[in-house]
């Protein structure tokens, strides 16, 4: 096959953990099938000065270009209208140049752009929703529709979410529960969809608890003051929005009354004042919390302090369509996960693999149930956890995947 260009626009910018995670991994695996990529992404300007040496090492040695543009938040709805502007006019130049074969677009405003460019120039275009977009603002609590112009908002996004879904050449999607929603839907007319079911996969190679670096695990233990003998339950990612951090923190607390030696590791980009603020609220002290913000390769080792992992989400709408990218990296590393029912296909993957405890709502008294189990003992098996994250979330099936769906519709 002669060599495709690809354009990749990502809102997500690369200097973030999630483009590392859930983009570089992919185009550098796809460039090696004859497919040559330009990444546009939204930076945050701090995240882009610290990182962008980093990124730009990940793929040096790939047929990749990766094009920046800066990520702006304020004011609102007027930043993400100028941000819309840049990409749009820095795509349109790098079209030029390039005559792309295919866009392959995240959600959001990159559709925008991508629908633009189906219409002006016919170019096959790859819509990978990876989730509700319109509806984790609205979940979130980013977008009130009681305010008329956010209303208006979501409702655009809602419609060109349909129009992207009927045009696209194909449509990637994260969970069996969001494709089952979206065949629901009566708005679409090319009912059922071309649609391939891929969840944010996790790189095995990285995340595999034999291949620790001892002499760094040796240096966060000491930096971080972890004693043989504590209990690490850990947090990997941000918090706030449709991440429940005060249900965590109460989830903690109760840990933490009945296990003198728990403490919780909060492996986050956040500032450590917004963690410990939260915690202080559920009477949680500050000694009991460790934070630490990990580059990519320096997660595994920081998540392998773990006894558990705790991840608790909103459990709406949107979330019908998440793939969370921390549980396929937590089970890689064999460790079991504390997490609620609700969010994509969780529930039965941590059932299907007993990778963890799972919980229906967040009472205390719930809280104090998984707390006693956990100190009855560990009924967990680390390699049969790892054995279901490689065969449920492995890096190399997402990519056979991706790579099935650029040659349909490259051919």
């Amino acid at each position: 096959m002669a060599i495709k260009k690809i354009l990749f626009i990502s809102y997500d910018g690369m200097t973030d953990p999630l483009g590392q995670s859930q983009v570089i991994p992919y185009v550098t695996s796809l460039s090696k099938y004859g497919y040559e990529f330009t990444i546009v992404s939204c930076d945050k300007p701090d995240k882009y000065i610290a990182n962008k040496g980093y990124v730009q090492n990940l793929i040096a040695a790939y047929p990749i270009k990766w094009v920046s543009i800066p990520y702006h938040k304020n004011p609102a709805v007027f930043s993400s209208i100028y941000d819309l502007f840049q990409l749009k006019r820095k795509v349109a130049a790098l079209y030029r140049q390039e005559k792309f074969d295919m866009v392959h677009t995240r959600a959001g405003l990159p559709v925008l752009v991508a629908l633009w460019l189906k219409k002006k120039y016919k170019i096959k275009f790859l819509n990978d929703i990876r989730g509700f977009w319109a509806d984790e603002r609205v979940d979130g609590g980013i977008w009130k529709l009681k305010n008329p112009l956010y209303n208006l908002i979501y409702q655009f996004f809602k419609k060109k979410e349909a129009e992207a879904l009927e045009v696209a050449d194909y449509n990637i999607c994260l969970t069996y529960a969001g494709v089952k929603e979206i065949s629901s839907w009566t708005n679409i007319t090319h009912q059922p969809l071309s649609i391939e079911l891929i969840p944010c996969s996790v790189d095995i190679q990285l995340f595999d608890p034999e291949k620790i670096d001892s002499a760094l695990k040796a240096e966060f233990k000491k930096e971080l003051h972890i004693a043989d003998d504590d209990f690490i339950i850990s947090y990997l990612g941000s918090i706030g929005g449709w991440y429940l951090t005060d249900e965590m923190m109460r989830f903690c607390k109760v840990v933490s009354d009945k296990m003198p030696k728990a403490k919780f590791l909060f492996i986050s980009p956040d500032a450590d004042n917004t963690i410990i603020t939260a915690a202080k609220a559920c009477g949680l002290n500050a000694d009991k919390i460790i934070i630490k913000q990990g580059k990519r390769h320096q997660v595994p080792v920081l998540l392998s302090f773990s006894n558990y992992s705790l991840f608790f989400i909103k459990p709406c709408y949107s979330k019908k369509a998440s793939s969370p990218t921390k549980h396929g990296e937590i089970m890689a590393m064999g460790i079991p996960v504390i997490t609620n029912a609700g969010v994509g296909d969780v529930e039965e993957i941590v059932t299907k693999y007993n990778a963890g405890y799972m919980l229906h709502d967040f009472s205390t008294a719930s809280f104090i149930t998984i707390a006693d189990k956990i100190i009855a003992g560990d009924h967990f098996n680390k390699e049969e956890i790892r054995a279901g994250a490689t065969a449920y979330y492995a890096l190399e099936t997402a990519v056979a995947k991706y790579k099935k769906v650029y040659d349909l519709i490259n051919q």
